[in-house]
């Protein structure tokens, strides 16, 4: 089939590739002028599937209060209401119950062990390479009630048969050396040693060459105005540059992909939360971590790559906005400075935001909707890097008629809908001009 990728993310690349890899005649479409120029370019660079949890989750909407009153809180709410924040935010609350959480816990760890897996099956066949390490993640915890927390996402670790090690203070140093000088700060860790880490930049720029060289075909610079519909089906594309049409549509576009689907009646309750990130060229070897080691108190992912630190993290809800808060940029630098102090010079350091597309109950957008030629695969929040490979396998999967490999019917559109004929009737009216 011939088929058109929207959005040249890391979502989009992969599933650009799995699908050219299953035959298909694939075009992507991307606004830049190349790949993962926006939320791929300078993400926190872990691949955790273990640590794949919603935000939504018991005690959020407690901490949530307490967080509006701290400096470096990991979560900031702007004073700016509009509906489709309110109707998000709505929906989350209402999963941050115990049995909502086990249960979006466990799908996204399934999505994630899975896209793991096909990483590393395609890092196997095709060599690439992207500052990658497989020395799995520590997350450690400053203080003994953190720690005590723990235990939930625990009990869901060994339900899906995911190893794990719990760690004292000496356990978390001997695990990640660099913490040495800041041990006094800590009191245990939860250790995954089958996570990864990359650059997630890296790795879309180089897969896209290689999907360029099996026959992909990518148009950058090209806006994306509208999904054109027509007999219940989508009949184009309308861009900047012209109408494009294809058998298949898939929207990658992360959270600018609500915006386009709209109109067909589509409601696609994905909204973004706003993350930050500090680069920092390391400087003293021996105080730099040797993997990622994510910081509880602040949420915040401290990561190897090469011969750089990246410290990724943070939330805010703040709408499409990208200027970049100097306050968020103290949190970032604090916890990297208390916990691998020396390592590398934060005032240095490249700062960075992008827009994650979060869904409220957490688990990413990945397959068919009412509309029969038209597929998704966004709303991965802060988990696109992690889920990124397996997602465009399954998405791949169910475009070609091939049953996933993993289960898939939770992870779709359908979860979203009120009946069925109410919503549908609506997506597959033409569009207007």
């Amino acid at each position: 089939m011939k088929i058109i990728v929207l959005g040249a993310g890391v979502l989009g690349v992969t599933s650009a590739w799995y699908l050219a890899k299953a035959g298909h005649e694939v075009t992507v479409i991307d606004r830049q002028e190349g790949p993962a120029l926006e939320t791929s370019f300078a993400n926190a660079g872990e691949i955790s599937p273990g640590y794949s949890s919603p935000w939504a989750a018991p005690g959020v909407p407690l901490k949530a209060m307490k967080w509006m009153f701290q400096r470096h809180a990991p979560l900031v709410i702007q004073p700016r209401l509009d509906w489709q924040r309110v109707s998000w935010m709505a929906r989350m609350l209402a999963n941050c119950t115990s049995s909502a959480y086990a249960v979006n816990k466990s799908r996204m760890v399934r999505l994630a062990e899975y896209s793991r897996d096909c990483l590393g099956e395609l890092r196997a066949e095709t060599g690439i390479r992207y500052d990658e390490r497989t020395q799995g993640t520590l997350q450690v915890f400053r203080k003994q009630q953190q720690l005590d927390a723990a235990g939930k996402d625990i009990e869901v670790l060994k339900a899906d048969g995911v190893p794990f090690e719990v760690l004292d203070r000496d356990g978390c140093v001997a695990a990640e050396p660099g913490l040495a000088g800041s041990a006094e700060r800590i009191v245990g860790g939860l250790r995954l040693p089958g996570d990864e880490t990359g650059d997630c930049f890296l790795f879309t720029n180089r897969l896209a060459e290689m999907a360029a060289a099996a026959g992909v075909t990518f148009r950058w610079g090209v806006s994306i105005e509208a999904l054109e519909a027509e007999g219940g089906r989508i009949s184009a594309v309308r861009t900047d540059q012209g109408r494009l049409t294809a058998d298949r549509y898939v929207l990658a576009m992360g959270s600018y992909s609500p915006q386009i689907v709209r109109h067909l009646g589509l409601r696609l309750p994905v909204y973004p939360l706003k993350g930050y990130s500090l680069t920092i060229d390391i400087q003293d070897e021996s105080r730099a971590p040797v993997s990622t080691v994510m910081d509880e108190t602040y949420k915040v992912a401290i990561t190897r790559l090469g011969d750089r630190i990246r410290v990724g993290g943070l939330a805010e809800i703040a709408g499409y906005d990208l200027s970049l808060n100097p306050r968020r940029r103290e949190t970032l630098a604090k916890s990297v400075g208390e916990l691998f102090g020396g390592a590398g010079d934060a005032d240095q350091a490249l700062f960075w935001t992008g827009l994650r597309p979060m869904t409220p109950d957490g688990t990413p957008i990945v397959g068919a909707t009412p509309i029969p030629n038209l597929y998704l695969n966004t709303g991965h929040g802060t988990l696109g890097w992690t889920m990124s490979a397996g997602s465009g396998r399954l998405l791949a999967d169910l475009i070609s008629g091939r049953k996933p490999d993993i289960a898939a019917e939770d992870l779709g559109y359908a979860r979203y809908l009120r009946g069925a004929k109410a919503a549908v009737r609506p997506a597959l009216q033409p569009a207007r001009a």
